[in-house]
C-alpha cells in the first residue's frame, strides 16, 4: 500500500500494490503545470482510492487528457487520460519511499533549455 496527499491534506490517495516505474514528461503542458517536468506513475484506476475527490479541480488540457490539482493548495496530483483505465499520480505526492525508479523521459523535444537530461535513461522525442 502506498499513500500520498496534497500539501494541505484536503486530497489524499491510496494505491494498492506496487507502483509502475514512472516516466518523466518534458512536454510544454507538463512543464507549465509542474514548474519543471512531471514525473508520474501510471496505475490502473481500480487500484487507486482518492479521498477528498470533491477538492480536486480537473482541467481538460486536450480532448484526450485532464489534469487534477487540489483546489485549496494547488498541488499538482493527477494526469488522467479520459479514455483509458489508468491514472498517473505525481511521484512527489507520495508520503514515503516508493521503491521504484524513473524508467524513461518522454517529449524531450519540448524540454526546457535550462537543464540537460544526463541520467542515461531512454529518451523519446515525442
Amino acid at each position: 500500500m502506498h499513500t500520498g496527499s496534497c500539501i494541505c491534506g484536503a486530497v489524499s490517495f491510496e494505491v494498492d500494490g506496487d507502483l509502475n516505474p514512472p516516466d518523466a514528461c518534458h512536454c510544454s503542458i507538463c512543464r507549465k503545470t509542474s514548474g519543471h517536468y512531471y514525473a508520474g506513475t501510471d496505475i490502473p484506476k481500480d487500484r487507486v482510492r482518492i479521498t477528498g475527490e470533491d477538492n480536486v479541480a480537473w482541467y481538460q488540457t486536450s480532448e484526450k487528457v485532464r489534469r487534477g490539482w487540489c483546489k485549496t493548495c494547488g498541488a499538482n496530483l493527477f494526469f488522467a487520460p479520459i479514455y483509458r483505465d489508468w491514472i498517473s499520480i505525481a511521484m512527489g505526492a507520495f508520503d514515503r519511499p516508493t521503491d521504484t525508479k524513473l524508467a524513461i523521459h518522454i517529449f524531450v523535444a519540448d524540454k526546457g533549455d535550462y537543464y540537460e537530461i544526463a541520467d542515461g535513461l531512454p529518451q523519446n522525442q515525442q
